[in-house]
C-alpha cells in the first residue's frame, strides 16, 4: 500500500524531501538558548508552569496499587503543606495500573495516561498493540503513549509505522495520543525529523522522545528538532501538535532550559499543559524544593517531600 501525506505526496518522497537538519548549527542554538537566565519572580512563575507540565510517572516492573494510588494523590496535591501549588497535568502508569490511579484522580482534572503498544520495544503484533490500548482507555486512561516500531521505521518501511500509528489512534476513541519515537534509537537528527512529521501526519496529538527505558534520553537538541517540527507542520496543515521530552530531566534548571527554548522557537501558544510536557518521576521534588526556597528562603530538605 501506498501512503500519501495530506498534500498528495508520497510519503517516502515527502519524508526525504524535509530539508536536512544542521546539527553544528543545530547543538550550537540549543546550547545557547541553555544559558538563558530567568530572574526571581519570572523564575516562580516557571516553576509552577513546570510543575503544571509534568506527566508524573512510574513505569517500573515493581509497581503496586498502592504505590500508583500514593503517586496520583502527590499528583493532585503535590506540596502537602501549601495549597497553592498546581497538581501536575498528568500521572503515567502502565496499563494494568490504569484502574488504580483512575480511583484517585476520577473528576480531578489531572490527566491519566498510560503507556501501551508493548511498551518500551514495542516489538509485539498490531492486534496485541490494539488491543493494550483500548484496555487502558476502557480502565479511565484519557492520553495513550505510544511507542513507534523503530525497526520498520529504521528499515525505510514508513508506510507500515504510518498505518500502525493511525490504527492505534483510532483505537483511542476520544482519548489523546502521544507517540514516543525513541530518539535515543534514531540515530540522526534527520531521522528525528522525518519521525516526527510522520508521526504527525498519521494523527498525533504530541510527539514524544523516549520511553526513558534507553541511555540516550530527552536532550536540548533533539527536543529543537521536534519543535520546529510541530511549528512547521502548523504553518503547513493549521494543525497544533504537543511535544513532550522524557528521560533525564532531573532538576528546575533543566525544566527553565525546555520551557526558554519553547518560548524562543515556537512561541507562548506551546508555553501550556494543553501543548507541552515533561516525562519525568523526579523532577517534581526539585521543583517543589526550588519552590519553597523561593516561598520561604530556606531550602527544604530532600526527604521533605516524597520519593517516588
Amino acid at each position: 500500500m501506498t501512503v500519501t501525506t495530506p498534500a498528495g505526496l508520497d510519503l517516502r518522497s515527502f519524508l526525504h524531501g524535509l530539508p536536512g537538519v544542521d546539527k553544528v548549527g543545530l547543538e550550537a542554538r540549543a546550547a545557547a538558548l541553555g544559558t538563558r537566565s530567568v530572574k526571581t519572580t519570572a523564575k516562580a512563575a516557571a516553576i509552577d508552569l513546570a510543575i503544571r507540565m509534568v506527566d508524573l510517572t512510574t513505569l517500573e516492573g515493581a509497581d503496586t496499587p498502592g504505590k500508583v494510588r500514593a503517586l496520583a494523590a502527590k499528583a493532585l496535591r503535590p506540596d502537602p503543606a501549601d495549597a497553592s501549588c498546581p497538581p501536575v497535568a498528568a500521572v503515567c502508569v502502565y496499563p494494568a495500573m490504569v484502574p488504580h490511579a483512575a480511583e484517585v484522580l476520577a473528576g480531578s482534572g489531572v490527566h491519566l495516561a498510560s503507556v501501551a503498544t508493548a511498551f518500551p520495544s514495542g516489538q509485539a503484533p498490531l492486534d496485541v498493540k490494539l488491543a493494550d490500548t483500548r484496555d487502558a482507555v476502557a480502565a479511565g486512561a484519557d492520553e495513550i503513549d505510544m511507542v513507534i516500531s523503530r525497526g520498520e521505521f529504521l528499515a525505510g518501511r514508513y508506510d507500515r509505522v504510518f498505518e500502525e500509528i493511525v490504527a492505534v489512534k483510532e483505537a483511542c476513541g476520544s482519548a489523546h495520543l502521544k507517540v514516543i519515537l525513541e530518539t535515543g534509537e534514531l540515530g540522526t537528527y534527520d531521522n528525528v525529523r522525518r519521525a516526527s512529521w510522520l508521526a504527525m501526519l498519521a494523527g498525533a496529538d504530541f510527539i514524544k522522545t523516549s520511553t526513558g527505558k534507553v541511555p540516550l534520553a530527552a536532550t536540548l537538541p533533539v527536543t529543537l528538532v521536534m519543535l520546529e517540527a510541530v511549528r512547521d507542520f502548523r504553518a503547513r496543515t493549521g494543525r497544533q501538535v504537543g511535544v513532550k521530552p522524557a528521560g533525564g530531566i532531573r532538576t528546575t534548571k533543566d525544566a527553565i532550559r525546555y520551557l526558554v527554548m519553547i518560548n524562543e522557537t515556537v512561541g507562548d501558544g506551546w508555553l501550556a499543559p494543553d501543548w507541552f510536557r515533561f516525562g519525568a518521576s523526579s523532577l517534581l521534588n526539585d521543583l517543589l524544593m526550588q519552590r519553597t526556597k523561593l516561598t520561604t528562603g530556606h531550602y527544604a530538605g530532600p526527604d521533605y517531600f516524597t520519593l517516588d
